[in-house]
């Protein structure tokens, strides 16, 4: 199918491009989403009519998304779940739990904004591409722990997974320190043992 694109998409064109589809992706995506129109005569003609007006309207808005983009590049949210002494997460990181973060932080975000490349499954500092407009798009990062002591810890550049082991270490080393002890103890002054 063929259709006029009213707005920049990913992958696909530039706005004012007729471009050919599937028909699915025309019939479910983008003309439910307004972000395309069916490329017939009439719609060519509407389309010519009220271009200088929808990239106005275009325009404004990217400037709006640039203007946000300033204060939201490199923030880092927090987010607090449960999770593993292994440091993995009891369920996932969606991406409206970002979205949510950052909405806290006073930043108007909608999920639908927020790119996961991989799905978050692990406590850590994690990063996000948000899509603020078709040709706006900022990085954030999502720091994942199981509170905010932990959080301040991996923020300092701490993994969970580190301190574990050398919690680990540390009890090791205290364990053999004892027994080292017990062993001293369990022999006299002759060298023998009891």
């Amino acid at each position: 199918m063929q259709v006029i694109l009213l707005e920049r998409v990913a992958k696909l064109g530039q706005m004012g491009e007729v471009v050919t589809v599937k028909d699915g992706y025309a019939r479910n995506f983008l003309l439910p989403q307004g972000k395309a129109l069916r490329a017939s005569e009439a719609n060519i003609k509407g389309f010519e009519a009220q271009k200088a007006q929808l990239e106005a309207r275009n325009l404004e808005s990217r400037k709006e998304a640039e203007a946000l983009a300033e204060k939201l590049d490199g923030q880092t949210f927090v987010v607090i779940r449960s999770a593993s002494d292994a440091g993995a997460l009891y369920g996932s990181v969606t991406t409206r739990d970002a979205a949510d973060a950052a909405t806290e932080a006073g930043f108007s975000l909608d999920r639908k904004q927020v790119v996961l490349d991989r799905p978050i499954k692990e406590l850590g500092l994690h990063a996000l591409s948000v899509v603020l407009h078709p040709e706006v798009t900022v990085s954030i990062m999502l720091n994942v722990a199981r509170s905010a002591e932990e959080a301040e810890l991996q923020a300092s550049g701490k993994s969970i997974q580190d301190l574990a082991a050398e919690a680990e270490a540390e009890a090791e080393f205290e364990i053999a320190e004892l027994f080292d002890e017990i062993g001293a103890a369990g022999q006299d002054e002759d060298g023998e043992t009891a």
